[in-house]
């Protein structure tokens, strides 16, 4: 196994950090991977804004629902899908954009996304550890309006990095079999989410919290308590309404 394969596959979420900086060169690869990403016809729409002040710092936290990690990181990093750049260099070149719809939007996300997951994989390549911030886009026009992020642009995911304080075990993961479809999509028959549930819903963690809940199911932990309808019917409306202010949502030619 190559070392790059190794990185990937021993990646933990790292919540607790080291009080250490992050020295400025290793802070410029990162920067550096994220921008040799994939992105959709080379226009790296997307921009990444670095923060390190410990006030502003305090600031985010308050954004990301208070998650003490975000204050023990020496770095975040917030990717943001970002149609203001090209939409500016399309208009001082004579050319007229048409990125105001949900497709550039989509494209922006895909490209903020993709540049993410090459930073952290950096990061993790120093011996360093990160976490992806969900909440993010939960809050993305608080985040946005503090950020000063102008029209164009919409924070998509937060990476916190720093030396880890803590060593984790590997989350568990669903079998392949569970994810991979071979040559057209096979949809699930009963006995096959069974199967691919199986090993999660066995696992130690669950039964504890099933216990802490008291709840009967996995799922119902989810639904009922982490990711529940009413919340995310809530931040779909908040994160719908500011794309569309920061001009996303044109549909008409």
């Amino acid at each position: 196994m190559n070392d790059t394969m190794k990185t990937i596959l021993e990646h933990k979420s790292i919540r607790k950090f080291q009080n250490k900086e992050i020295d400025e060169s290793i802070l410029n690869q990162i920067l550096e991977a994220a921008s040799r990403g994939s992105t959709t016809g080379n226009m790296q729409v997307y921009s990444i804004i670095v923060t390190r002040n410990e006030e502003h710092k305090k600031k985010i936290w308050e954004f990301h629902f208070k998650q003490n990690m975000v204050l023990e990181a020496p770095l975040l990093l917030t990717f943001c899908a970002d149609f203001n750049r090209f939409n500016k260099w399309c208009e001082q070149r004579d050319a007229v954009p048409g990125y105001d719809n949900f497709l550039s939007f989509t494209t922006a996300a895909i490209d903020a996304l993709l540049a993410a997951q090459n930073a952290a994989i950096a990061a993790e390549s120093y011996g360093l550890g990160i976490c992806y911030l969900g909440t993010t886009t939960y809050n993305a026009d608080k985040i946005a309006e503090y950020l000063k992020c102008p029209k164009g642009v919409v924070p998509i995911t937060t990476v916190v990095i720093g030396y880890p304080a803590e060593t984790p075990g590997l989350t568990d993961r669903l079998p392949l079999e569970g994810i991979i479809h071979d040559e057209f999509y096979r949809d699930y028959a009963s006995d096959d989410i069974d199967r691919i549930y199986k090993e999660k819903e066995a696992l130690p963690l669950t039964a504890a919290l099933l216990e802490e809940n008291q709840l009967a199911t996995l799922a119902q932990i989810f639904t009922q308590k982490r990711y529940t309808k009413k919340d995310n019917v809530f931040f779909s409306k908040s994160f719908l309404n500011f794309i569309r202010k920061q001009g996303f949502m044109n549909h008409d030619e």
